[in-house]
């Protein structure tokens, strides 16, 4: 999908983000906690094709599988269900803290004055700030 171009430089823009960055708002967890399909229903990696490296790690990974050979050259490892898959370090879960509610400068192309984000303290304070700009938006183009 391609892009809209913006008819003015970032300088002429805010950007109202509500964020919740990985570092501060998120944790790591277990495939269990995130309901993950791997470890509900099992999986299967097949053999040929992957480099030889990753194989091994695979089959010496502690994970129990059964080695499954569909036909010549088409071999799985199935790993049955209730044990963690191999992107488990990728699992997140919320610590559950409030969202950061940001009005920042610029777009997407970024903030050419560098001024600081704002962070609001309470979701309702962003919203008015946001239909105060549009307000601003508005009464500019009425005016021409």
């Amino acid at each position: 999908m391609a892009s809209i171009e913006p008819l003015m430089g970032p300088e002429s823009y805010k950007s109202y983000v509500i964020s919740q960055p990985l570092a501060t708002h998120w944790r790591r967890a277990t495939c269990e906690e995130v309901g993950c399909d791997k470890f509900a229903n099992g999986w299967r990696v097949r053999v040929e094709g992957l480099p030889a490296e990753q194989l091994n790690a695979v089959r010496n990974s502690g994970r129990s599988y059964q080695e499954l050979r569909v036909a010549d050259g088409e071999t799985y490892l199935d790993f049955a269900a209730g044990q963690p898959c191999f992107s488990t370090t990728q699992h997140r879960a919320p610590l559950g803290k409030a969202p950061l509610y940001l009005v920042r400068d610029g777009d997407t192309r970024g903030n050419p004055r560098g001024t600081r984000a704002r962070l609001h303290q309470r979701p309702d304070f962003w919203v008015e700030d946001f239909a105060e700009h549009q307000q601003t938006l508005a009464d500019a183009q009425r005016q021409g």
